[in-house]
């Protein structure tokens, strides 16, 4: 799987805006599924789920990794080609498709995220005098008015961040303590502030 695959094509586009279609990316870009597992994670019928996955594969934005034979019936698995998806300059001219395709990615990973939360085992929201700040989850969001250049920055920082700590804890599957974590990050434009807070300075 790639890091990230760059969007060159009009209709890979339109496959990825379809608010279903960027439901199952999700679930693809974590891990293989097959249709029958997408079918009834989703309670939808396998000929829905495999026409999606047809759709996906013709379009190379997910492909075939494995097969296995289970009580007679070849089943195949699949997973997304990329962890994440950006549109190429090339594309520019279709803005409106491009926003709305980026909208139900992000949309569909809010989603997912929530999904995710709710599930969670209720350590994970419990006090913990031995977690910094007693919490074991983190929860926050701000508004900061900034350049784009600023956001930019901004969003960079929050890969390498996410990238030295995947590094830096690749061994910590070995120590008994370890536990799983999952973690997002959004951050996009809107209207206008909503925010209208006046924080005391801590001493």
């Amino acid at each position: 799987m790639k890091r990230t695959l760059i969007i060159k094509n009009l209709n890979q586009l339109k496959v990825l805006s379809d608010p279903f279609r960027s439901q199952l990316m999700m679930l693809l870009i974590e891990k293989p599924y097959t249709g029958q597992q997408l079918a009834e994670h989703f309670n939808l019928s396998r000929a829905r789920v495999h026409y999606h996955l047809h759709e996906l594969e013709k379009n190379h934005l997910i492909e075939l990794v494995r097969t296995e034979e289970i009580n007679g019936i070849v089943q195949k698995f699949y997973q997304s080609v990329a962890q994440g998806f950006l549109p190429d300059v090339s594309l520019l001219p279709q803005k409106h498709e491009v926003s709305e395709t980026y909208r139900q990615i992000v949309l569909s990973m809010i989603n997912r995220t929530r999904m995710r939360a709710a599930t969670a085992p209720d350590e994970s929201f419990s006090i913990d005098e031995n977690v910094p700040d007693n919490m074991r989850a983190l929860a926050t969001y701000w508004e900061i008015t900034m350049t784009d250049s600023h956001f930019k920055k901004f969003a960079e920082k929050m890969v390498e961040v996410f990238e030295e700590f995947d590094q830096c804890c690749k061994k910590d599957g070995q120590e008994s303590g370890a536990k799983p974590y999952f973690m997002s990050a959004f951050g996009f434009q809107v209207d206008q502030k909503e925010f209208d807070q006046k924080l005391e300075k801590e001493d």
